[in-house]
């Protein structure tokens, strides 16, 4: 029996100790953040040059809309056959 409650013992120690260094770790965390926070900024990459979108190409000829109309003629053919 005093095998039993030496090892729940050493259980609540153990948990204990985790459970303290949990904690500090935390505390210490936020202290941290709030001793660098001034500092963020200069942490940081400046943000990328904005480009500008290119306009979208007119060479195609109308490939989009021979596109659609193949889509829409597929799924017509589609629906007439599994009815």
């Amino acid at each position: 029996m005093t095998l039993i409650i030496d090892g729940l013992k050493l259980m609540v120690l153990g948990m204990g100790m985790v459970y303290i260094f949990l904690a500090l770790m935390i505390v210490f965390m936020n202290v941290q953040s709030r001793l660098l926070k001034p500092f963020a900024g200069m942490l940081e990459p400046p943000p990328p040059p904005k480009r500008k979108p290119k306009p979208a190409a007119k060479a195609d000829g109308g490939a989009d809309q021979q596109r659609a109309v193949a889509a829409i003629a597929a799924v017509h053919a589609y629906r007439q056959d599994h009815q």
